[in-house]
């Protein structure tokens, strides 16, 4: 029984990341959401926190995040076969998307009806990013931790108004995260909640 239903998992891994990659445009984190929505709420694979877990490692792991999310995504389900499985179809969409765009360049650079629909795919991708800072958000206050609800408009602040690089950033709060640890353990007990 346990092995008909690993065996049902793979076409569904492999239709479902094939679905994701084909329709969200705008880069890995548009990718979050519709894993959350086929994995977390329809599937229940796995937890939210999980899902951040893993975005947190497919956001800091070289390559694309779309195509890290999926292949831990689909280890995280399957196993070795389905990162296999996830990472094949997500990366058809993309291959033959630019392998098209790539033969018919000419037409579509300057075509006025695709710079339209390029321009309003653009903004629904933002729309998309913004619930998804928000859900991610929502998920640090839950932790109800100072330290993590502080560190995220700090970053964004040292980021969007200061203009710090993102890699100081992200070695300063990594360093915090550590420190929080080390002292937690130095004093045994929860002194930085």
């Amino acid at each position: 029984m346990r092995t008909q239903k690993k065996r049902l998992l793979y076409p569904w891994l492999f239709g479902v990341n094939l679905f994701i990659s084909t329709f969200t445009f705008g880069g890995g984190y548009v990718v979050v959401p519709m894993i959350r929505k086929y994995y977390v709420e329809k599937k229940h694979l796995f937890s939210e926190e999980d899902l951040l877990n893993m975005a947190a490692v497919a956001q800091s792991t070289p390559g694309a995040i779309a195509m890290n999310l999926s292949a831990l995504a689909g280890y995280r389900t399957a196993g070795v076969l389905g990162v296999l499985v996830s990472c094949t179809a997500a990366v058809l969409p993309p291959l033959v998307i630019l392998s098209i765009l790539s033969v018919c360049y000419q037409s579509f650079s300057s075509n006025e009806i695709v710079a339209k629909i390029l321009l309003g795919m653009q903004a629904g991708v933002a729309a998309v990013i913004v619930e998804l800072i928000i859900d991610m958000f929502r998920t640090i206050i839950r932790e109800k931790s100072w330290l993590f609800t502080i560190m995220a408009p700090c970053a964004f602040a040292a980021n969007f108004i200061l203009q710090v690089n993102v890699a100081f950033i992200l070695l300063a709060c990594a360093a915090l995260c550590l420190l929080r640890v080390y002292v937690r353990r130095w004093k045994g007990g929860n002194t930085l909640e």
